[in-house]
């Protein structure tokens, strides 16, 4: 027979690898690093439906209104076009080197959304 202590420690034991294999199972905190970007879908980039709602969801709170952020509005086409154009927009949600890092307070857009703006950008930046 077993001794009553030797078989809690046995428990107690299981218990924490159950945890640690538990816990480390959940490394991947979004569905494009778990799933990769190949259901990212890049032609016939519409502004209305996948442009726009990234930067709602991620820029339009610090960059809208009287009080913009650097000055940089990105409410409607007419706005992300000029920021666009103004050359820097690309670069700061990629977060490249020398350029201002965007969103500055949150996470890098995710692949998938900078790929889809990109060719947006790519096809014209169409009012669609």
């Amino acid at each position: 027979m077993v001794h009553p202590t030797t078989n809690r420690l046995l428990i107690s034991i299981s218990l924490l690898g159950l945890l640690a294999i538990s816990l480390n199972s959940c490394y991947k905190d979004n569905e494009e690093d778990l799933y990769g970007t190949d259901n990212c879908v890049t032609t016939n980039v519409s502004f209305n439906t996948q442009v726009q709602p990234v930067l709602n969801a991620n820029c339009v709170s610090c960059h809208s209104g009287a009080g913009a952020s650097a000055g940089i509005r990105l409410s409607n086409h007419t706005e992300v076009s000029a920021a666009i154009d103004g050359g820097r927009f690309v670069g700061a949600i990629k977060h490249q080197s020398g350029f201002s890092a965007m969103p500055p307070s949150g996470p890098k857009l995710t692949n998938c959304q900078i790929s889809q703006i990109e060719a947006w950008i790519a096809q014209g930046k169409p009012n669609n």
